[in-house]
């Protein structure tokens, strides 16, 4: 949550309290509803029930901004509590989007536009800053020979309700990119690959001398070395189940190579625009912006690394274009 003085930005953070699973279901769930209906005077005794204090923001000084359904309604409550403005990224559960005076949604959550407190994004906003990748990188890879080399990023990704990553799909994928000739290779993992494809990855890659990086989740799963790998890399390849680095990766300046994945969403779901669905018309749109590469189910990936670098040279930051709407608006 931001608080804005004047015209500078002035940032400071609120926490959101630990709570009991009574009030989880009493509160955040029952009781939330009270914040779109009624005035401040509810929404101070709901913030009071938790022991959040509200009463050092000024009227008119404050931009409140949540992202996740557990911080929105402590967003929007202080707002209310405050008589200042709020903005809620992705569309939270419970609450929707309507009581907020900006919301910042992906197209792809297909969100109701009708309220007219709603910018659009194409992928997932994000932190990435282009700009300060190339120092970061610096200092974490600190004594690595990347420089003058093609280096590769392997971001991957795991399985969820619309995807299936496997040790057989590690196997013929990865194999086929262990053989790019003349190129070091970064590799993450994330919170959903599991250890068995981990397993997978890293015997793949055991003994390659120009693997420089790989960063295994379920053994280090607090350390998030992302920005320093896009720092580094000059072609950056991502599986097609995690939007959030395909966003982070383009939002770095990248043409993405995607990496198409086996799925497990039903016939019916994808009929009707749901489940992988609503995620193939969002990367046509990056492929035809020329922000993405994609790979379909053929997985000839030589072509793409004949050029020393991977970069797509346009303006892409859905976050800034995000943050001056809401100034132009305010």
């Amino acid at each position: 949550m931001e608080r804005l003085s004047g015209t500078a930005l002035d940032p400071s953070t609120v926490t959101i309290p630990q709570m009991s699973i009574f009030d989880r279901v009493l509160k955040l769930k029952l009781f939330v509803r009270g914040l779109e209906v009624h005035g401040g005077s509810f929404s101070r005794e709901w913030l009071k029930s938790f022991g959040v204090r509200y009463n050092r923001y000024e009227e008119g000084t404050t931009l409140f901004i949540s992202a996740g359904s557990k911080a929105a309604p402590f967003c929007l409550a202080l707002a209310k509590a405050t008589h200042n403005k709020c903005a809620v990224l992705m569309t939270p559960s419970v609450l929707g989007t309507k009581s907020f005076n900006y919301a910042i949604v992906p197209k792809h959550d297909k969100p109701d536009l009708k309220t007219g407190n709603v910018i659009t994004t194409l992928g997932a906003p994000n932190h990435i800053y282009a700009p300060s990748l190339k120092d970061i990188a610096s200092h974490y890879f600190a004594g690595k020979d990347l420089e003058g080399h093609k280096v590769v990023a392997i971001l991957i990704g795991g399985s969820d309700a619309n995807y299936r990553i496997n040790s057989r799909w590690a196997k013929d994928i990865l194999t086929q990119l262990r053989d790019i000739r003349d190129a070091k290779f970064l590799i993450t993992t994330s919170r959903r690959t599991g250890e068995g494809v981990e397993e997978t990855v890293e015997e793949i890659f055991a003994g390659n001398p120009n693997l420089e990086y790989m960063f295994l989740y379920s053994r280090t799963p607090n350390q998030n070395s992302i920005t320093a790998i896009l720092g580094a890399a000059t072609h950056v390849l991502v599986t097609e189940d995690s939007v959030s680095m395909v966003s982070e990766a383009v939002t770095a300046g990248f043409k993405v190579g995607l990496i198409r994945l086996p799925r497990t969403t039903g016939q019916i779901k994808h009929m009707l625009g749901y489940g992988a669905r609503r995620f193939d018309d969002m990367f046509a749109e990056f492929a035809q912006r020329g922000l993405i590469e994609d790979f379909g189910t053929d997985f000839y990936f030589p072509k793409f690394f004949e050029a020393y670098e991977q970069k797509h040279g346009q303006d892409f930051n859905e976050a800034k274009r995000a943050a001056d709407w809401i100034l132009h608006h305010s």
